[in-house]
Formats: structure tokens, C-alpha cells, sequence
């Protein structure tokens, strides 16, 4: 024990650095997916069919590629075609990209739950469309929308660790150079699973946190 706690603190910086990027990247990508997946789900509802074809192709075909071919994608396509990106830049865009496409289907599902007589009233008061959806209509999907949420967000937490394979020093990727040095796979593996638990711990509780203001309304 004496060892590893030693070990832990000679690698101390190398670990927090990891372990906050990890943070930062799975917060920006949860941010920018759950913003546009919002956008995504509202043009499935409610688009026209120039909008809801698209909207449907791109979550079919997003949610059925697997997170690493997004990634692979994101960091080595793009740059191909000229988008020059930065490998947590890609990692981000790739993540986002996927959080985006389930909290579309998400937003989707808890918009079309909502009793057609919502929207009546609200034409009724002389509401606007974009009056209806953010006063009237996503208050009442959040409810059912958070729980999801929540399991999406955790799930982009995990899949950050794809993006090691891009060269981005994330928690994994720290940790396996710090076992690189000292040999002690386990300790340290627990150590990042430990972390990653912390954080989806927190994204958690923030999802019960944000359903409980949700459920007083």
C-alpha cells in the first residue's frame, strides 16, 4: 500500500490532468449534444418533411455507428477534407455528435408523450410556435426527458476513453502511462475506475437534483 500511495503521488499531476480533461470533455460534448440534440428532436416532432427526413437519417445512422468509427472519423476525415481539428477538438465534435443523436430520439419520444390538447391551448392563447415549445411544451417533456439524459450523459463519460486512441491524454490513457512506468496494472485501473464513478456519481445526482426542480413545477 505504502508503495502505490507513493507511486499515486509521484504520478499525481499526470492523473489530475487526465482526470480533468476527462471532465472537460465530457461536459463540452454533453453540452453541445444535448443543445443540438434539442434542435434534432424538435425538427423530428414537429419539421416539415425537408426537415424531418434529414433529422431521422442522421439519427439512424449516427446512433447505429459504433463511438471509436466517430471519432477515427472526426479526427482523420475531416482533416482530409480540409477541417483541420485539434485531437480533443475532434474527440469533442465526435462525442457531441453522438450524445446529440440520442438526446434527439429522447426529446422526440417525450414531445410526441405530450397530450396534442397543449399545443390547442397554447394556439388558443395567441402563442407563437417558438412561444409553444419553450413555455409550454419542453417544461413538460424535461420531466420525462432528465432520466434519459442522465444515462446518455454517463454513457459520454465512458465513451471519452475512446478518444486515446487519437493521442488525447485523457484518465485512460494517463493511467496506462503511469502503469507503463511502475507495472501496477490493477491499483492504478481501480484507481481510474474510481474517478469515473466519481463522475458519473455526479452527473447523476445532478440529473435527480434537476428532476426534483422539474417535478415542482
Amino acid at each position: 500500500m505504502d508503495a502505490f500511495l507513493q507511486q499515486v503521488w509521484v504520478a499525481r499531476w499526470a492523473l489530475l490532468d487526465g482526470a480533468w480533461l476527462t471532465v472537460q470533455i465530457s461536459a463540452l460534448s454533453i453540452a453541445a449534444g444535448t443543445v443540438f440534440g434539442v434542435l434534432v428532436g424538435l425538427a423530428l416532432t414537429y419539421g416539415g418533411r425537408t426537415l424531418r427526413w434529414p433529422a431521422r437519417l442522421f439519427v439512424d445512422f449516427v446512433r447505429g455507428t459504433p463511438v471509436l468509427v466517430l471519432v477515427l472519423a472526426a479526427f482523420y476525415v475531416l482533416s482530409v477534407i480540409g477541417i483541420q481539428l485539434t485531437a480533443v477538438q475532434a474527440g469533442i465534435f465526435a462525442l457531441a455528435v453522438f450524445c446529440s443523436s440520442h438526446v434527439g430520439e429522447i426529446v422526440r419520444g417525450a414531445l410526441q408523450a405530450i397530450p396534442p390538447g397543449q399545443t390547442e391551448a397554447a394556439k388558443s392563447l395567441g402563442l407563437s410556435f417558438r412561444q409553444t415549445v419553450v413555455l409550454v411544451l419542453l417544461p413538460q417533456a424535461l420531466r420525462q426527458i432528465l432520466p434519459s439524459w442522465v444515462n446518455t450523459g454517463t454513457e459520454m463519460v465512458k465513451a471519452s476513453t475512446l478518444l486515446s486512441v487519437i493521442g488525447v491524454t485523457e484518465l485512460l490513457l494517463a493511467t496506462k502511462e503511469v502503469i507503463s512506468r511502475n507495472y501496477m496494472s490493477l491499483q492504478f485501473y481501480l484507481l481510474a475506475a474510481a474517478v469515473y464513478f466519481v463522475v458519473n456519481f455526479a452527473i447523476e445526482r445532478l440529473g435527480k437534483a434537476l428532476s426534483r426542480r422539474a417535478a415542482l413545477r
